[in-house]
């Protein structure tokens, strides 16, 4: 940003001879925060960014805030809400800071690893795709689950007439509405959906504080629990719906590529954005439900209330919820199909490559580059594989209702991969010093401040620069921290869900 400003700010001041000459240099430094720009990037509001990145985060989990508060008791829960988002932010924030190594507009989880892990990146694409996949299947389930209800609801009649109440007809429905939807190339394109989408939520928001100012549920609650647990095998139960509940990571690379002021205070803002506003319904929804119902809540907080027509409203606001979020799953789970069918093993070891070769990886006319996403498809590949995960959902959906033992695994393992594990061991890979890529980073940052002139660089040498040095040396530290602690989130929800989901049915 300094940079940015001094290249600006001397243009007005100089002669012509000079002004040409940072001109150059601001064409040299501006793709430095993004290089080149691939594809169509930059097109994108900041708003946009975090209302789509906020859509992504906050679904249909936050009904069940309140039970988990229910098991771990107010503080710890609440605790542990605000933990979660903030582990997660920060993941998306070392998600903003490895986009630097890429071409502005390419980057992915895919071009990471190709840089990274190249021969894993199949195994981290593969994940994502199935991760999201199922998500968007589960949402379709919930379609076909809850439109008889809201049918029956507002017309009592409607049990007579066969379709309207079978879950096939309405999971047929709602698909004509999202298939357009599905087939859009950039993430911004979905904004006015995902504030639709938003709106409903905070309908529901509304409805569960409603509720508890009114004190209509009060005779029915139960006992609170404010700093005593249920138990640890139940604290741990409710413990991945919270951590699952910031997953967000797979569209973070699409919204980076998207925005148009991509600078490092712009990125970062939509990240505290978009985790903090998640994680201030989360605590809303989960301290006002708790407290209207006690530990007699369910996990659907909606389905406690009574019967009326705010509660059916709110279970087609669900409804319209998810039915949005469907093309918010579709978008990751195409890129990283694409990644996955292009994929070819790498042979030369990244030791052997020259000083040129060492970036190749970078450039997005490499073959192993980032170019197999976005504008790098073809319309005949991107019509294909979207309409490949639209059909197969489909199917799914219609054969299958219930995806729980299913999605209780792959959320252990995508959600915790894509949202810790990844983006902290890229981080900290890439960000070595003996990394070529990070050598060239740090040249191009060099580069950058030697053009604000010999008195600027002298106020920004020593002790600043030693600051920066300690900072990037903790941030390494924490990135590592931060994929240490996914394994763990894995391990503990591997070992609940065995628990819990698989000896219940």
């Amino acid at each position: 940003m300094s940079a940015y400003l001094a290249i600006h700010g001397d243009d007005d001041n100089h002669d012509v001879r000079p002004a040409s000459a940072n001109s150059q240099r601001a064409m040299r430094q501006r793709p430095s925060r993004g290089r080149k720009e691939v594809g169509m990037v930059g097109q994108a509001s900041w708003l946009s960014s975090v209302v789509n990145l906020l859509n992504t985060i906050v679904g249909a989990g936050v009904l069940a805030m309140p039970l988990a508060l229910s098991r771990m008791g107010i503080l710890l829960g609440t605790f542990v809400i605000l933990w979660s988002g903030l582990t997660a932010g920060f993941g998306l924030y070392l998600q903003t800071r490895c986009a630097r190594y890429l071409e502005r507009g390419s980057a992915s989880f895919f071009a990471l690893s190709q840089i990274t892990y190249p021969n894993a990146a199949v195994i981290f694409d593969a994940a994502i795709a199935i991760k999201c996949f199922g998500v968007g299947v589960s949402y379709l389930i919930i379609i076909g689950d809850l439109m008889p209800g809201v049918v029956r609801g507002f017309s009592e009649n409607a049990a007579g007439v066969s379709f309207l109440v079978d879950r096939h007809f309405w999971v047929t429905g709602f698909m004509l509405i999202v298939i357009p939807l599905s087939f859009l190339r950039r993430l911004d394109s979905l904004k006015y959906t995902s504030v639709i989408a938003l709106i409903s939520i905070g309908y529901l928001v509304i409805l569960v504080v409603a509720h508890f100012a009114k004190g209509d549920t009060m005779h029915n609650r139960g006992v609170l629990r404010i700093v005593r647990w249920e138990s640890a095998v139940a604290t741990l139960s409710s413990f991945p719906v919270i951590v699952f509940g910031y997953t967000c990571h797979q569209n973070m690379f699409s919204v980076l590529n998207e925005i148009s002021n991509n600078s490092h205070f712009r990125t970062s803002s939509v990240v505290v954005t978009s985790t903090g506003v998640a994680a201030f319904l989360y605590v809303l929804v989960a301290v006002t439900g708790y407290l209207s119902f006690g530990n007699a809540v369910g996990g659907n907080i909606v389905g406690m209330y009574a019967p009326s027509v705010s509660s059916t409203i709110a279970k087609a606001a669900i409804v319209v919820m998810v039915m949005f979020s469907y093309p918010l799953q579709v978008h990751p789970c195409r890129a990283s199909v694409d990644a996955v069918l292009k994929w070819r093993p790498t042979r030369r070891p990244e030791s052997a490559q020259s000083s040129p070769s060492r970036l190749a990886s970078l450039l997005p006319s490499s073959r192993t580059g980032p170019q197999h996403r976005g504008d790098g498809m073809s319309d005949t590949r991107f019509a294909a594989i979207t309409t490949a995960i639209i059909v197969l959902s489909y199917i799914v959906a219609m054969t299958v209702s219930s995806l729980e033992k299913v999605l209780a695994y792959v959320g252990s393992t995508g959600s915790t991969s894509i949202s810790f594990i990844l983006p902290g061991l890229f981080y900290y890979k890439i960000s070595s010093p003996d990394s070529p890529h990070h050598q060239r980073l740090m040249k191009e940052d060099d580069d950058e401040e030697e053009d604000q002139g010999d008195e600027d660089e002298g106020l920004l040498g020593g002790g600043g620069f030693k600051g920066g040095l300690w900072r990037k040396r903790l941030l390494r530290r924490l990135s590592l921290g931060l994929a240490l602690y996914g394994v763990l989130v894995m391990v503990t929800c591997l070992i609940t869900n065995t628990l819990f989901v698989v000896a219940t049915h």
